[in-house]
């Protein structure tokens, strides 16, 4: 997770690593000083004295405990991102501190009695990477906040097919025992379809799968001495900052016994400011999340939030009755919410359409390039003047210790493929039963292409690190729904075509990022490979759990302008619409603006790969500027805040902030990320705050009674 898992932005829809960037920075610094005359240490040597657990050795039923653990607490907080904004960054960080120590205390309390019997080594800290990623990877890429969710008829209602005949037709409406189902079919055929290319993949072409690598190298850190004692300190940050952010939750929630109440809708620089969506919300959690995206990224959504809410949406307004009917509601896609979606749509198609021909030119080239040179070393020049870097020079017994695990315990060719032919068998008979629109024989010709499009896309992750899932989805929901046609429920069939494709090609570039961190850090192949199977099993069931607990809590989810608006489900549903139906219902200039912005996104991207690169660094990125214009929140404010704070930090410490920086900032988004199943629990049963402060003429509303009684009862 990529903005809506950076796994688009990010690495393709939500999810940066730039919480990886410390490590690359040092990776950097290393060769830096190797290139002076210092002597590079082989990571195999370290550890050469430590003896390598046997594959069933890694999976230990305390790696499972503590990552179903951490997977429930990501899990939700991945939801809660996916469900306001969809920004969701890397938290692989994170998830690797506190997968450590958490083993590491269990460890050291049963070594104190005398009980310990197996110690905790890199490969089981791989192996409790690998299920928590996988776990909650099942949150994003599961569609609740996008896809899945924009079946139901919430979405629906807002949607600019609202009024159409056909939309009963184009409703499914969340349930637990479906989506559970759904998700069990689709998730697990993209592990089959590219582990009979992994040895070609991290061996013969040695692609590079950076986030992989960054997160190899954190856990090789954390099982040396001077690396333990760091992330020691570093788990101490995170506690104090969660503890903090859990605890700053806790009291605002106090405040906001209506809408429009509390600290989260405080005026920050005028009323004025504040219905035009520039105001600073005291979000910790996006506050931490700035902290981790780069500062361009955080840039461009403010860039995006001044032109939008700052500039076009007040002009437009004043072109009621003229471009749009008088006496809309400001939710109604025929008037200015129309201009605010599908304009945003127009840039992230732009921006995706690009980026998906950029990295499918690009892998095309490098893969021909492999193939022509077999011999070759790597898929990329070593260096600019052709010459081995000082990395190369130490590689070689590294090399050999990892090629010798990696090839050791292979996996069947037979399993993955006959795994993969059954499983498209199964989900061509049984997904229709689950939607009736779509027919058996889209999920047949999906399943036939899927691998191709697997293989691109683990392929172009590993040159780029941008998963494309999205875009692949997004390509889905137009070729299926536009077959299927308006009047046989082609919206649905297209939303839930996007399901299938997505699911297929994340999950396929997800496990090569983790056959890579497994290959260095001696992980072996099959427990990686049982480790993402059951991770996404354990998502399979706790995803679904999570969003339940959130749309049985929050009645209002879905609901543009609420606490849970879930903004992409809302985009992905109108890129279903327009697939079918084509431009004809929106408003008046509305399309002459999508053809702007559309073309506005391509020269931008241009831009950012021709000016040099002192240059290009300055230039806005497309899917950051466009998710303001349609998202009703202030979170630019907050992210903003939060580089500001590390820049700043980078100025007066660079070494600390590279350090901590990262772990502050997963504090921060956990400790408020958590805070929201305590909220749940809290609105399920009834109990509502006490306060509602307002910044209006009428001040602060106190309704204490109101809470006791509530409380009594």
């Amino acid at each position: 997770m990529a903005l809506e898992n950076s796994h688009e932005l990010e690495n393709g829809d939500g999810t940066t690593r730039s919480d990886q960037n410390f490590l690359e920075k040092e990776a950097e610094e290393a060769d830096d000083e190797a290139n002076k005359g210092k002597e590079i240490e082989s990571v195999e040597m370290i550890f050469r004295d430590t003896v390598v657990p046997s594959w069933k050795g890694q999976l230990t039923v305390r790696a499972f405990v503590v990552s179903a653990i951490l997977g429930v607490v990501f899990s939700f907080i991945v939801m809660k991102l996916n469900l306001t904004t969809g920004i969701i960054p890397s938290l692989n960080v994170a998830a690797g501190l506190l997968g450590f120590f958490f083993v590491k205390t269990w460890t050291k309390v049963l070594e104190q009695c005398g009980l310990l019997k197996h110690p905790f080594t890199r490969q089981e800290n791989t192996v409790i990477q690998t299920c928590v990623v996988a776990t909650s990877g099942i949150a994003f890429s599961g569609g609740f906040g996008s896809y899945l969710f924009g079946m139901s008829d919430t979405i629906a209602a807002q949607s600019s097919d609202a009024n159409s005949p056909t939309r009963d037709m184009n409703i499914k409406n969340p349930s637990l025992s479906w989506m559970i189902g759904f998700l069990f079919i689709v998730s697990f055929i993209g592990l089959c379809s590219v582990v009979p290319l992994r040895k070609i993949m991290i061996i013969d072409f040695k692609l590079t799968y950076p986030s992989g690598t960054a997160t190899a190298h954190l856990i090789n850190s954390f099982h040396t001495p001077q690396g333990a004692k760091l992330a020691k300190k570093q788990v101490t940050a995170l506690g104090k900052f969660f503890s903090f952010s859990f605890l700053w939750s806790f009291f605002q929630w106090f405040f906001v016994s209506e809408d429009d109440c509390g600290f989260e809708n405080f005026p920050t620089f005028g009323l004025k400011a504040y219905q035009n969506m520039f105001y600073f919300d005291f979000s910790t959690m996006y506050v931490g999340v700035g902290m981790i995206c780069p500062h361009l990224i955080n840039i461009s959504l403010l860039l995006g939030t001044i032109l939008s809410w700052g500039i076009m949406w007040p002009l437009i307004e004043k072109k009621e009755g003229d471009w749009y009917e008088a006496g809309l509601k400001s939710s109604n896609f025929h008037g200015i919410q129309g201009y605010r979606v599908f304009t945003a749509i127009a840039l992230i198609l732009g921006d995706g359409l690009y980026n998906f021909l950029k990295v499918l030119g690009n892998t095309s080239i490098a893969l021909y390039k492999q193939l022509k040179n077999k011999e070759s070393r790597t898929v990329l020049p070593v260096g600019p003047d052709g010459k081995a870097t000082s990395e190369d020079l130490v590689t070689s017994f590294d090399d050999k210790c990892r090629k010798q695990v990696f090839l050791k315990d292979r996996i069947p060719t037979w399993l993955a493929v006959g795994g993969y032919v059954a499983i498209a068998a199964i989900a061509t008979t049984t997904l229709p039963q689950i939607f009736e629109q779509l027919e058996w024989y889209y999920v047949l010709v999906i399943y036939v292409f899927a691998p191709a499009l697997a293989f691109c896309n683990a392929y172009g992750c590993g040159l780029t690190d941008w998963s494309l899932a999205s875009t692949y989805g997004k390509l889905a929901i137009f070729v299926i729904g536009a077959w299927a046609g308006k009047s046989q429920g082609g919206v649905l069939a297209g939303l839930a075509a996007c399901g299938v494709m997505m699911n297929i090609v994340s999950t396929a570039s997800d496990l090569m990022q983790d056959f890579k961190t497994g290959y260095m850090t001696l992980a072996s192949p099959r427990s990686m490979f049982v480790s993402q199977v059951i991770g996404t099993a354990m998502g399979c069931v706790i995803a679904p759990c999570v969003f339940w607990i959130f749309y049985q809590a929050f009645p209002d989810m879905g609901v543009q302008g609420s606490e849970y608006p879930a903004p992409y489900a809302l985009v992905y549903r109108n890129l279903a619409i327009l697939g079918v139906e084509g431009f004809g219902s929106l408003p008046k200039h509305c399309l002459s603006l999508c053809y702007g912005f559309f073309a506005a996104a391509i020269l931008i991207n241009v831009a950012r790969d021709t000016a040099p690169k002192k240059w290009a660094r300055f230039i806005p990125i497309p899917m950051a500027i466009a998710i303001p214009f349609y998202i009703q929140k202030p979170f630019a404010i907050d992210m903003c805040l939060g580089s500001l704070i590390l820049f700043i930090w980078e100025k007066r410490n660079k070494k600390e902030a590279k350090a901590f920086g990262p772990a502050v900032a997963s504090g921060l988004i956990c400790g408020e990320g958590l805070w929201s199943v305590p909220k749940s629990i809290l609105a399920l049963v009834k109990v509502n705050p006490p306060i509602c402060m307002k910044f209006l003429s009428k001040g602060m509303n106190v309704k204490v009674d109101d809470f006791i009684s509530t409380l009594s009862r």
